[in-house]
Formats: C-alpha cells, sequence, structure tokens
C-alpha cells in the first residue's frame, strides 16, 4: 500500500484562530500571546475535567505563564486536525457496528475494539454537549487494507468493512463496535475520524483528525493472529502523529476479549 504524505499546518496569526474547528496547541497558546511555547501539559480531557497546569518552582518564568493560561481553558480541548489521507469515502453506513461488509456480510477478523466518543462544544470557560453530530469512522483492516478503495495489490471497490457514520445523542455521546486496526508501510497504527456538525448544509462545520494507539499494546496485540507482526513504523517516526502533540492518543483499557477505549473532543464552533 502506498505511503501517506504527510499533512502541514499553515501559520496562523495570533488574532485569526478559525471557527469551526477544534483549536490546536499552537492556537490554545496564540490566543494567550504565547505562540511557539511547547507546555505538555496540554491533553485532550473530558469535558467535565478542568485543564490541571499549575505551576511549578522548577519552572521558568514563560512556562509558568503559559501553564497559568492552559488551567483557565475549556476542559474540551484542543487537538489537532490532521490529514484525511486518500482513503476517505463518503456516505458511509449510519452503525454502530462497523465490523461487518454489507455487501456480502462477511466480518473482519480482529482483536474486539469499542470506541466511544463525547463531543462537546466550547461554551465559555466550560463544555456543552453537541447533539445531531455526526462522527465519522473509518480505518484499515488487520492485513492494512481499506473498503472501498482500489490500490496496488487489491480493490475493495463496492465494500464498507470498517467505516460508518453515528450522529452523537443528547449527551454529546456516539460508540462504534470495530478491531483494533492493523498496520501498513509508513505510517503507526491509527484511525481516522471526521465530525460534522450539519453533513446537509454548506455552513456546517466540520473537523478531521486521526487517533493513535501506544506501541507497547500495539506490539502487544499483533503478536497474534490475523495481524502480521509488528508495525514498521512507531508513533514517533510517523511524521502525522508528530502534528498531534500526542492529544489522539488513546488509552485502550481491557474490555471482554478485547479492548475500550473513549476518547473526548470539542469544536469551537460559534
Amino acid at each position: 500500500m502506498r505511503d501517506l504524505l504527510e499533512a502541514t499546518t499553515p501559520d496562523l496569526d495570533d488574532d485569526d484562530i478559525p471557527v469551526g474547528r477544534v483549536l490546536s496547541r499552537r492556537e490554545v497558546l496564540a490566543v494567550f500571546g504565547l505562540g511557539g511555547v511547547s507546555v505538555a501539559a496540554l491533553a485532550a480531557c473530558g469535558p467535565s475535567a478542568l485543564v490541571s497546569a499549575a505551576p511549578t518552582p522548577a519552572m521558568t518564568a514563560t512556562a509558568a505563564a503559559t501553564a497559568t493560561a492552559l488551567a483557565a481553558l475549556p476542559a474540551c480541548v484542543a487537538v489537532p486536525e490532521l490529514t484525511e489521507g486518500p482513503y476517505y469515502v463518503d456516505g458511509a453506513l449510519e452503525r454502530s457496528d462497523i465490523r461487518t461488509d454489507s455487501a456480502d456480510g462477511t466480518t473482519s477478523e480482529g482483536m474486539p475494539l469499542t470506541l466511544n466518543w463525547v463531543v462537546s462544544t466550547v461554551d465559555g470557560d466550560g463544555c456543552l454537549p453537541l447533539e445531531g453530530a455526526v462522527v465519522d469512522v473509518w480505518h484499515c483492516d488487520a492485513e492494512g487494507v481499506y473498503s472501498g478503495v482500489s490500490e496496488r495489490g487489491f480493490d475493495t471497490t463496492g465494500h464498507d468493512f470498517l467505516r460508518g457514520v453515528q450522529r452523537t445523542d443528547a449527551e454529546g455521546r456516539a460508540a462504534f463496535q470495530t478491531i483494533y486496526p492493523g498496520w501498513y508501510q509508513g505510517r503507526a497504527v491509527h484511525i481516522h475520524f471526521k465530525i460534522r456538525t450539519d453533513p446537509d448544509d454548506a455552513a456546517g462545520h466540520e473537523l478531521t483528525s486521526q487517533l493513535f494507539f501506544p506501541d507497547e499494546l500495539n506490539d502487544s496485540v499483533f503478536a497474534s493472529s490475523p495481524y502480521e507482526g509488528n508495525p514498521d513504523t512507531p508513533n514517533d517516526a510517523d511524521g502525522i502523529f508528530g502534528q498531534s502533540d500526542g492529544t489522539t492518543m488513546l488509552q485502550p483499557e481491557q474490555s471482554g476479549d478485547g479492548y475500550a477505549a473513549s476518547f473526548s473532543i470539542a469544536l469551537a464552533v460559534s
């Protein structure tokens, strides 16, 4: 499978923060006049908790000021927009279990994974659940193959395994039953997602990004069939992961005979 090209993030003026997408860490710092400062404290977190970034004596004056600014941010933080990649297919089925291919009824084999979403919108110094947002998820199978595309070595046109959309409920929640994704040459293990406030409205807002998995967990999962050994690209060697500042890293936990992971995210929609 061909390698994916790394996406680039355009430079932003401090006073020109886009509306209708999640704010990146660099954009958040720019709001406070602290662009270019690197602080590890900023990460995606649940909408019911506040970001903790209390300065310590060891911090420099600049880092302490940055931490104070981050502590005042809404809890529905801030992950970067990442490249869509070449394998997005519009019009996926609205369904919670995306393992089945509707074309032939087969089910993708692999480690079960439940992916839970909490989608919010920034509201002053907090977050509000975003009802009716469309969460679109797609990823490769255990052998690194995507459905619905024609690529060197395979043609899955007309198939839709491991693709689906869900609308968030009144609490901003959506859930997918899928499998732990496999890998392919040149990329870290990842899941693509897109969140849209109103896909049928030209004025609707859209965010596209990717989720990643801890390298150690990848090695454990891929030690068994039907996976094909450890990936050739760990997270720190993946340029797209590098753009994420680690804010889209999942932390799956064992659940039954598989894993479950949750991801909270908020759109800056006005």
